[in-house]
């Protein structure tokens, strides 16, 4: 029980209930500290970056094999038990993202140097060369006297597209007649530059790249020196 005073100098009782009344500014909680603004940005950013989609879990296996890796060199480069791969492959757990993305890096950069093959011992040194001033008849002539259905535009010496028979077709197919072939030229027409490699790039991870791109530009010492297609990517896998 506490005691109250009414204005005329009497005291009450009143039951207090085991609770205490605090000051406004007692009840109010303490403040979490401010986040310093790069602390902000850097988890603004996290959360917004999408996340690589990696390939199934069931593949480290096959890739491993393939490559010749044992489970424990596998597991030193990507900084997980030999128990963790073994059980991973076998389907009893599974790994974090960021663990399976550590693994997958860890079995390409073994692929890579597992490769007797870099792309400058596949590459074709003849390059049919088109420039964005030239019309889409003349890149039409090129693929014709060439049989190929592709041809990269080079300003000077450096790519800046390259015209495709997809890439006419799309672009007759928008509007302009068979009339404008020799009218239009390829800068109105072409994609964009294909990707450039180095000579010593390991020919083995260039197939998986020619599965998203017409061809690649090969690069030695700064300077375009050759070009593989998809018919230059079947040689690798024969070999």
């Amino acid at each position: 029980m506490q005691g109250a005073c009414t204005a005329f100098g009497l005291c009450r009782a009143v039951p207090s209930y085991g609770m205490v009344r605090s000051s406004p500014a007692a009840a109010r909680p303490a403040a979490a500290p401010a986040l310093a603004p790069a602390a902000i940005a850097n988890f603004n950013e996290n959360r917004m970056r999408p996340r690589a989609v990696l390939p199934r879990l069931g593949s480290i296996r096959e890739m491993r094999t393939r490559i010749g890796v044992t489970q424990k060199r596998l597991a030193g480069m990507a900084g997980v038990s030999t128990s963790m791969i073994n059980q991973i492959e076998s389907g009893r757990t599974k790994p974090s993202y960021e663990t399976a993305s550590r693994i997958f890096d860890s079995l390409v950069t073994l692929e890579g140097r597992s490769s007797s093959h870099t792309a400058g011992d596949f590459c074709c040194t003849e390059i049919v060369r088109l420039a964005p001033t030239d019309t889409l008849r003349e890149a039409v002539s090129r693929m014709q006297a060439f049989s190929i259905s592709q041809v990269p535009v080079f300003n000077g010496e450096s790519p800046v597209g390259i015209v495709s028979e997809d890439g006419i077709m799309r672009h007759l197919a928008d509007g302009e007649r068979a009339g404008a072939m020799d009218r239009v030229a390829l800068v109105e027409a072409m994609d964009p530059a294909p990707p450039i490699v180095d000579y010593e790039t390991p020919a083995n991870v260039l197939v998986p790249l020619l599965r998203f791109t017409k061809c690649i530009l090969v690069s030695r010492k700064a300077r375009i020196v050759g070009i593989i297609t998809a018919s230059d990517a079947l040689k690798m896998m024969e070999s």
